[in-house]
């Protein structure tokens, strides 16, 4: 069909080359202050979340684990976020821009075994080399920027990790995905899925199939066209299909939802300021205009279906079924949608008033029958990056696990929560006033098909003690607290999302 077709030679012809590269446009505007955000860090321990690292890895650091490790329970922990956010006494503004660093936590009977390592980038790699930023950033203006020839001359890889078939890839939503050794992590280099498909995005929430397979979207748009790349990759790593849906509008998406038989795009519609500058200076979310969302049938792209509803500012989703007719997805909504824009600025500039971005939990119901689409509020708020038991039958809600806010002296969250949203039931562990809690993988109990049945591993940072942690929980009994907890002798910034491979 017109509207989709089947990509050969997006990037081999004159038309590809030819477009203006949206996210890789922005000039100078003002600097960013190294300066000011040391003396915020001074006065504000919890800013160490947002510090710079300046050292290109960390480890390999084992740690005798406090409790004990539940009996299966074994495999390494990788997580992914930016880490590099300062040169040269220029610091970034936005929280995605800094440089990712991807680490690994690998548990043994007693201990478990930290390390860590910046991903080499061609950016990383020449910025390091030239001691200053030299290309365009998604969020800050940069200075005497250089001309950019694709995506991954500004990918920063900084976003999410995921393995396929034991290789180990980190994961930003410009740009291609890069590999790296899932024991030392050392870079291999960027991944091609076909020739013809040279940095073409590869975002950076791929989700698994039941099949092992996984599938996934790239933003054309961030390179100047118009619609989304969906992807499909087996589970042994080869390219299945490569599909073109375009969409009726620009819209921004950082990360999609999936039923057994569907793949849900909620595009939230955005219009770009005049002038100049970076991708998110000159975004600006449309919040008078509706939320397009293709549903895509996985056998069939050709029977998508469009639906509206109410705007919203998502990053991310939680678990999504089909039941009587009806596709329910759960979200998570910024309800400040330019604040949403670039969540903890005020952090990233070292200003200790800094606050988090508010959101609340929300139903997306899409009536397959009548074409409806309506937003239903939960009633839960103050929480981020849900994420659920993927065993979880096709026909109903799974329950999610997300980090929260429960009375923290920081702007971020220092919880963990366990939420069943449909019979009002909640489990909270707080860690602690001031320590922050970040995202909790859900590990499965080896042998045991039952939903919600396996753990919960999740990373911490005590910027007071100046120290990083990891905690596992019982995943049925959050309110328990950690079965096992390890602290490191060093602390590094806060991430973002991770992936936990068994073994």
């Amino acid at each position: 069909m017109d509207r989709r077709r089947f990509l050969r030679n997006f990037l081999s012809g004159a038309t590809a080359l030819a477009v203006g590269p949206t996210l890789l446009h922005g000039e100078w505007v003002q600097a960013g202050d190294a300066s000011r955000f040391a003396t915020g860090l001074r006065e504000h321990p919890w800013l160490a979340g947002w510090k710079s690292v300046n050292t290109e890895s960390f480890g390999p650091t084992t740690v005798e684990l406090q409790g004990r490790l539940p009996d299966g329970f074994a495999g390494t922990l990788y997580r992914n976020g930016p880490a590099w956010t300062e040169r040269a006494g220029f610091r970034y503004e936005h929280w995605f821009d800094g440089d990712g660093m991807v680490h690994g936590w690998h548990f043994d009977e007693g201990s478990v075994t930290h390390r860590s390592r910046m991903v080499a980038t061609p950016k990383f790699v020449r910025e390091q080399k030239a001691g200053r930023f030299l290309y365009p950033a998604a969020g800050t203006s940069i200075p005497d920027v250089r001309a950019v020839r694709n995506n991954d001359d500004v990918n920063t890889a900084n976003t999410s990790v995921t393995t396929i078939n034991g290789r180990l890839f980190a994961l930003h939503e410009g740009g291609s995905a890069f590999e790296l050794d899932p024991d030392q992590l050392t870079t291999l280099g960027p991944v091609t899925w076909r020739d013809d498909l040279v940095a073409v995005p590869f975002s950076a929430h791929p989700l698994k199939d039941r099949d092992g397979s996984l599938w996934n979207f790239g933003s054309i748009g961030l390179m100047g066209g118009a619609g989304l790349m969906v992807w499909h990759v087996g589970a042994n790593g080869m390219l299945i299909t490569a599909n073109v849906l375009e969409t009726p509008i620009h819209g921004y998406l950082h990360s999609f939802a999936m039923t057994e038989k569907h793949l849900i795009f909620v595009l939230a519609p955005f219009r770009y300021a005049e002038g100049e500058g970076a991708f998110f200076e000159r975004l600006h979310f449309s919040t008078d205009q509706a939320c397009r969302i293709a549903v895509v049938p996985k056998d069939s792209a050709e029977q998508t279906r469009w639906f509206e509803a109410d705007f919203a500012a998502v990053y991310h989703f939680g678990d999504a079924f089909e039941k009587n007719g009806e596709i329910v997805v759960r979200a998570v909504h910024h309800t400040d949608a330019q604040a949403a824009k670039s969540p903890l600025k005020a952090a990233m500039k070292g200003d200790g008033s800094a606050v988090n971005s508010p959101t609340r939990l929300f139903d997306l119901r899409l009536n397959l029958r009548s074409g409806q689409a309506r937003w239903v509020d939960t009633g839960i708020g103050d929480l981020e990056f849900p994420l659920f038991d993927p065993r979880t039958r096709g026909d109903r809600a799974a329950r999610l696990y997300a980090p929260v806010s429960e009375g923290s002296s920081t702007p971020y969250f220092n919880a963990v929560g366990a939420f069943d949203v449909e019979r009002g039931r909640r489990q909270v562990h707080r860690y602690g006033d001031a320590i922050m809690a970040e995202e909790h993988v859900f590990v499965p109990r080896p042998g045991s098909r039952r939903a919600g049945d396996g753990w919960l591993v999740g990373t911490l940072l005590d910027a007071e003690r100046g120290r990083s942690g990891i905690a596992v929980l019982d995943a049925q009994r959050v309110s328990d607290g950690p079965l096992a907890q390890a602290w490191l002798p060093y602390a590094f910034p806060l991430g973002f999302h991770g992936h936990f491979a068994v073994g």
